[in-house]
């Protein structure tokens, strides 16, 4: 049976999924759906899947930073500010997303890491980083250290990976609502809409 509830695939690594969260809850609310689930992955785990590069990695890595730096001018954001590196390694932070995920942080926690990315240019591969994002997420440093350690939460993030690609999940931002996938912030209202009916039906 296809789950009624809309759901958000995220890596902290991603710009494009930055401006997705910074307005998918305003889009939802707009259109009359329900918020959305935030369900954190990992891209990388995907590009292996599928056998893709990010764009950030390629000939229109340029081009894609310009673009993104147009659409958060366009949505009324922060000037875009690039960590260095980009893209960094989001293992550690994503991790932690899952965590925040499990114990009701899960949308709090990944804006707060998101804006210390791309409005102000923090890299996420270091875990004083995260650990900036986490506290105005109420989340104490000792209690991430523990938890991006355990077994149950590496394995928890993998198999959300895995599930978002059987479902069809190639890249991020993306929202599936019942069995309908929407890949990208440009999909965004589609998504909503799609949402939006599911609820009424």
């Amino acid at each position: 049976m296809e789950s009624r509830e809309a759901v958000f695939y995220y890596d902290l690594g991603s710009p494009y999924a930055y401006l997705a969260a910074e307005r998918i809850h305003r889009v939802f609310e707009a259109a009359g759906a329900p918020p959305p689930r935030w369900q954190p992955i990992l891209l990388g785990g995907l590009f292996k899947r599928f056998g893709r590069e990010s764009w950030a990695h390629g000939p229109g890595r340029e081009e894609g930073m310009r673009e993104v730096e147009r659409r958060a001018a366009e949505y009324g954001l922060p000037p875009i500010r690039w960590p260095d590196p980009f893209p960094g390694n989001t293992l550690f932070a994503m991790r932690v997303a899952t965590f925040a995920t499990q114990i009701g942080r899960g949308v709090s926690l990944p804006l707060a890491a998101f804006r210390q990315a791309f409005a102000a240019g923090r890299d996420l591969s270091e875990p004083d980083n995260v650990y900036i994002a986490a506290a105005s997420a109420e989340l104490h440093p000792r209690a991430l250290r523990a938890a991006v350690e355990r077994d149950s939460i590496k394995r928890a993030l993998r198999e959300a990976t895995d599930r978002a690609g059987d479902l069809g999940v190639t890249g991020v931002p993306t929202v599936v609502v019942g069995g309908s996938v929407f890949w990208g912030d440009d999909r965004l209202e589609e998504a909503a809409r799609a949402a939006a009916e599911l609820a009424a039906a």
